[in-house]
């Protein structure tokens, strides 16, 4: 029976980093992944695959309606949607083939197969063809992530109504897409498709889309999706999804409770995810599970058994890639004495519409129902020089700070790369800087990134430049 120090199971962001930093730590380290292909639903048909989709409905999209603006002029672009797909998974494959790299170069031994307790320390890897064998292991990270949510009465035939998986490899583009839920995921590939000439309706339980982010973002992506001509019917309750032929129908409770339809040929369900834990045995290792069906950890991220750890998706806290890898250092750090730790109110949450939509701390909805004191500063992109060359006017930077120590308690910005410009909140309130710190730091001109000086001015004095 081969052994291991250290041994995963699931190849996932938070997967692979924990076994790469488990192998930089010296340990001796495996991991299971079922699939062929190594990264989990991140690489293969998550994060990876959806930015590749969002870029080129985005290179379309410019070259539709805004080539003109810069001087460009060429024939109507038509979409090739077979080829924006052959793209996609051509990125996919560079991302998983570079997993495979790094899995040899740090010499992880890698095992393709379900994995399953046989004990706390006995795992079983069942290959596709039916065989199997079984590894010792004294340490077990359980990185097994997650997989979309449906609700209880909606049948997903993965045809006509699908999740995100199906959404990445559509084969036409759709005359009319109606997504249920207004989250990211359903908001980010509602916008591939708007782009590429869909007509795209949103049906949201909540009566605000991204309803986990500040307020203010909430307003102004909604102004700006509407604007590029996404529709929506929020505080709209979803009772039942029928499909007859190629069209879709969608029945619904509105706010004051009458009955409202939506028909489609497609309907994507983006109603959230769940954990995944299906195959693992667990209750052969003695491994328990919450009340939502989440492996439960300590703040260590160690489970009721004390040689074996889970992190990501399938354990409390929000379902993000970078929050699994970081998870999945702790942990290996953690066993090998090490004292590591994460500031959960600093993982950055993402949007990647366009205008992208990114924040990190406390909402101003939050700090409200703390009885927290603050006090806001917020400056639009349409005021930054580098926003009216681009053209990419839509947006704004929101920095809160605390109303007697001025310490950054949040940031939130939509606009260009708002993606990598909230790295500079996750800094600074990593440092704990007040909002006085961030306007006194020379930012370069002109840039995006200037927009978060300006809302810092704003915040310490009201006294910004620009506005």
């Amino acid at each position: 029976m081969s052994q291991f120090d250290v041994t995963v199971i699931g190849s996932g962001p938070g997967g692979y980093v924990a076994a790469i930093r488990a192998a930089q730590l010296g340990f001796k380290t495996a991991i299971i992944e079922k699939y062929s292909t190594l990264g989990g639903t991140c690489l293969n048909v998550g994060c990876i695959p959806s930015k590749a989709l969002l870029d080129s409905s985005e290179h379309f999209e410019n070259a539709k309606h805004n080539f003109a603006s810069h001087g460009i002029i060429i024939n109507e672009p038509k979409a090739d949607i077979a080829r924006m797909i052959e793209r996609k998974n051509e990125v996919v494959k560079q991302n998983t083939d570079g997993i495979n790299y790094l899995m040899n170069k740090n010499k992880i031994t890698v095992f393709e197969g379900i994995g399953s307790f046989e004990s706390a320390t006995q795992i079983k890897v069942t290959k596709n063809d039916g065989s199997s064998e079984t590894i010792e292991s004294k340490y077990t990270i359980i990185a097994t992530g997650s997989k979309p949510s449906t609700l209880p009465f909606i049948t997903l035939d993965k045809e006509r109504v699908i999740t995100s998986t199906e959404a990445l490899n559509l084969k036409e583009i759709p005359k009319h897409l109606v997504v249920i839920g207004g989250g990211v995921i359903g908001l980010e590939l509602g916008s591939v498709y708007l782009r590429l000439g869909a007509e795209v309706t949103v049906v949201e339980f909540m009566d605000k889309i991204i309803p986990g982010m500040d307020g203010a973002l909430s307003k102004e992506l909604t102004k700006v999706l509407k604007k590029q001509g996404m529709k929506f019917m929020l505080s709209t309750a979803v009772s039942a999804v029928e499909r007859n032929g190629d069209s879709v129908k969608i029945t619904a409770k509105d706010k004051k409770g009458e009955e409202v339809t939506v028909e489609g040929d497609y309907c994507l369900v983006s109603v959230g995810r769940r954990p995944y834990t299906d195959g693992l045995a667990l209750e052969k290792a003695g491994v328990e599970l919450d009340e939502r069906g989440r492996v439960k950890v300590n703040d260590h991220l160690q489970t009721n058994v004390s040689n074996i750890y889970a992190i990501g998706d399938v354990i409390k806290g929000a379902m993000l890639a970078h929050k699994a890898e970081e998870e999945g250092v702790l942990v290996a750090e953690i066993l090998a004495g090490q004292k590591p730790h994460i500031n959960y109110n600093l993982i950055p949450g993402v949007v990647y519409t366009w205008p992208e939509v990114a924040g990190v701390g406390k909402t101003e909805e939050q700090l409200k129902e703390e009885g927290v004191a603050y006090k806001v500063g917020s400056f639009p992109m349409r005021a930054l020089g580098r926003s009216r060359a681009s053209g990419d006017v839509d947006g704004l930077v929101k920095i809160i700070a605390d109303e007697k120590t001025d310490e950054v308690l949040g940031m939130h910005i939509i606009g260009a790369r708002a993606a990598d410009l909230i790295a500079e909140g996750v800094i600074a309130m990593e440092f704990r800087a007040s909002a006085e710190d961030i306007a006194r730091s020379s930012h370069a001109h002109p840039t995006y990134a200037e927009a978060i000086k300006e809302a810092a001015l704003d915040a310490t004095a009201k006294r910004p430049i620009h506005m």
